[in-house]
Order: C-alpha cells, then sequence, then structure tokens
C-alpha cells in the first residue's frame, strides 16, 4: 500500500532534491496540509545568485511559508515548507533556495496558478475569485506577473503589417489605442490616448521586441487626421490603408442621420420610420423575420431613408471588387450616384451621403490600401467584440493597466503560464 506521503511524492514530481514529510488533514479547517523539507541533494544543483558561483552551503531556514495548491478531494490544500537558506563560500551572501513548486505569485504553486489563470481567460477576475476563494487582488497580481514575463519575451522581428483602433475605457473620452498584427492576429500594444504620439511608443516596443519601425510595410488605420499624422513621423516607410470596417462605418451612421432628419421635417415619414432604427443598420440578410416584412411595408414608400440605404449597400458592395482598378471605377461612379441623386428637392436630407462621397474622393488611395496583395483587417473588424470581452473580464476596474493587461493576456497570444 502506498502511504500519503509517497504519493504525494510522486504527484507533486519533486524529484530527489525535496521531500514530502507529513501529509496533515484539518478537520476543523477542512484542509489538507503537505508539508515539504528539503534533502541534501537540494545542495547539488544550487549557485549563488549574487555571484553565479557553484560553491554554497546550508546556512539555516527562512521561516515556514505556505502556498496555495489545487484542491485535494475539495478540501483546501496548502504546501508548507521552512525554506532552505545557502551561504556562498566566496563571496559569504545569504540566500534563500526558490521552492520549484513556486508560482509568480508567490502565494500559489504553478499548477494552482495554470487553474486561475484559466478561469480568469473565462471569466471576469472577481467571479474566478469567488470559484476559487481567493481576493481578486491577488489573482489580478498573479495575471500581470504572468503577462509582464510573457511579453518580455515577445519577439516582432516579423512584424510588417500593422492595424490601430481605439477602445472606449468608460463613459467619457477615456481612450486606449490598440495597435496589432495584422498577419499573426494578436494584439502588439495598448497606450492611453489616441493622438499621433501613441504612434512614437510603438515605435518604442518595436525596437525592444526585435522588430524596427522601418519594416512596418503597410498599416491600417480610421481616417484620424492624428494617426495619419503618427504613422508618417514614425513608420516612414509604412503605406497607410484606410480599412474597409472604418468606411463602411461612415455610410452606416450617415444612414442614421438621414433617418433621424427625415423623422424631423414630416409627420408621415416619421410614421413610417418608427422603431426602424436597427433595420437600417442591418444588411438584408441578417434582418429577422419581422425586419424583413416591415422592409416589403417600407420599400415602395418614397424615404429618402430608403435611398441612402440602398447607396450604403451600394458602397459595401464596391468591396468585392477584385482589382484595385475595378474598386477605382466603382468608388467614382458610386460618389457620382451620390451627388446626382442630391440635386433634387432632398438635397438637405442626403447631405450626410454626401459627406461620405467627399471623404472617399478625399481618402481613395489610403482607400484603395485594402486592396494590396495579402493585407487583411479582417481582425481589425473583431476589435469591437474583444474590447466588449475585455471590459467585462476587467469590470469593477477602473485603472487602464488592468483593461490593457487582460487585452494582453486574451488577444496577445502570449506563452502563459510563464515561467
Amino acid at each position: 500500500m502506498m502511504i500519503p506521503e509517497k504519493m504525494f511524492q510522486q504527484i507533486l514530481a519533486l524529484g530527489e532534491a525535496w521531500r514530502v514529510a507529513a501529509v496533515e488533514y484539518v478537520e476543523k479547517e477542512s484542509q489538507v496540509v503537505i508539508r515539504v523539507e528539503e534533502t541534501p541533494q537540494v545542495w547539488a544543483g544550487q549557485r549563488c545568485p549574487h555571484c553565479s558561483s557553484g560553491a554554497v552551503g546550508g546556512y539555516d531556514h527562512a521561516p515556514e511559508r505556505r502556498w496555495r495548491h489545487l484542491n485535494v478531494c475539495q478540501l483546501t490544500t496548502e504546501i508548507a515548507c521552512a525554506l532552505p537558506r545557502g551561504q556562498c563560500r566566496e563571496c559569504r551572501k545569504v540566500f534563500t533556495v526558490r521552492a520549484p513548486w513556486e508560482g509568480r505569485g508567490k502565494h500559489f504553486t504553478q499548477e494552482y496558478e495554470a487553474f486561475a489563470l484559466l478561469l480568469m481567460r473565462e471569466m471576469p477576475v472577481a467571479k474566478a475569485g469567488e470559484i476559487l476563494g481567493e481576493t481578486d487582488q491577488r489573482l489580478w497580481r498573479v495575471l500581470f506577473a504572468h503577462v509582464q514575463a510573457a511579453r518580455a519575451e515577445l519577439t516582432w522581428a516579423n512584424v510588417v503589417w500593422v492595424g490601430a483602433d481605439e477602445m472606449n475605457r468608460r463613459k467619457g473620452h477615456n481612450y486606449l489605442t490598440v495597435f496589432v498584427d495584422l498577419d499573426a492576429k494578436r494584439v502588439l500594444l495598448a497606450v492611453e490616448g489616441k493622438d499621433a504620439s501613441v504612434w512614437e511608443r510603438l515605435a518604442e516596443e518595436l525596437g525592444r521586441h526585435n522588430g524596427h519601425p522601418k519594416a512596418i510595410t503597410q498599416v491600417a488605420i480610421d481616417m484620424s487626421p492624428a494617426y495619419v499624422k503618427g504613422v508618417r513621423e514614425n513608420l516612414g516607410n509604412a503605406a497607410i490603408v484606410f480599412d474597409k470596417f472604418h468606411v463602411l462605418s461612415h455610410g452606416v451612421s450617415a444612414v442614421d442621420e438621414v433617418r433621424r432628419a427625415e423623422a424631423r421635417g414630416d409627420a408621415a415619414a416619421r410614421a413610417q420610420l418608427e422603431k426602424t432604427h436597427w433595420l437600417w443598420r442591418k444588411n438584408p440578410e441578417r434582418w429577422t423575420p419581422r425586419e424583413g416584412q416591415r422592409w416589403e411595408s417600407l420599400r415602395e414608400q418614397p424615404l429618402v431613408t430608403g435611398l441612402a440605404y440602398a447607396m450604403r449597400l451600394g458602397l459595401q458592395n464596391v468591396y468585392r471588387c477584385g482589382t484595385v482598378a475595378q474598386a477605382r471605377r466603382k468608388f467614382a461612379d458610386w460618389c457620382a450616384w451620390v451627388r446626382a441623386s442630391a440635386v433634387d428637392a432632398a438635397a438637405s436630407l442626403l447631405a450626410p451621403m454626401v459627406k461620405v462621397a467627399d471623404m472617399v474622393e478625399r481618402h481613395l488611395e489610403g482607400i484603395l490600401g485594402h486592396w494590396q496583395d495579402g493585407l487583411t483587417t479582417a481582425f481589425l473588424e473583431g476589435l469591437n467584440s474583444l474590447f466588449s470581452a475585455t471590459k467585462r473580464k476587467a469590470r469593477g476596474y477602473r485603472c487602464s493597466e488592468y483593461q490593457i493587461a487582460m487585452l494582453y493576456f486574451v488577444a496577445g497570444k502570449l506563452n502563459i503560464p510563464c515561467y
């Protein structure tokens, strides 16, 4: 029969340098305590952390410490050990031997941290704390430590396509700029603010991670003048691409402006447009059966909003073109259609769509960058759902550091747990 100490010796994979001296069940606290001691072999592989000398030996023991471990039979389990302290025979300095089971959070074992990180990836940290019976602040310290260690090992040597988008942290003008690797589909960096200076931070971080600002060949952004300025000043070789998602979002917003203006100006139109907000924001294939029926009742009505919606779908259809030349021609045709439609009595109502046409003509070369060989901005288009998930997991913490750490954790493709 295997005694508990021998069983836990094998489960914990302590090797020859450590041994399980006792396993205690504390009935009053529903707790299992695994007491571990060092063996003489612990000094065989030790080196002085101060001078790297291998001439070290035992000195004394530090006070007993405890580390939370994975539960045993649903009982809270801890490892208890008075860690040995060694002394270097050359520099004479004293040091504490690091426990091989210790995680980065100092209060937990590596196995426990791995389980905690698994929960934090799937739910808010506060909820993970409830399940584990630990404070969320302790769990955040674990998360911060692993993210920091994993990011220190990152290499950006192959980063050539970069995308950037802004993340609204909370109500008001509190923004993060999030930079992503469009090829590897991972978050590279998140920085407070959305002015041109955030691109300086990206250039600095590229240097720290074996990348180079001049290696960036294409950058996908929205049409923010600050972003354009930042790219040109810090990423000299990068071609600017105005990504599809932001171009089309201008069209969606313009249709909504037309709808509201038309509803304000005409009582009959207001009655017809009532409760159609989401109808005009969706593509026809995403309408619910009820929305489809509503559209059938409106399609024969002389609504300017319906014309604006057709224009929005026409703008979207341009992105089905296979070449730059085709897209250039289609964009020109679309802008001409919008302007021609706006010369009649509905000109004032279609003014938002004319503004979109102006925007397309003004930024056409950057918009056509969408057709560059190989470049895809699909990852950028999914960032909004990623931002929402990140804010949910960091719920209750207003400091940007928490949301940034969670962004790196869930979308940075980091090697976590990192030991």
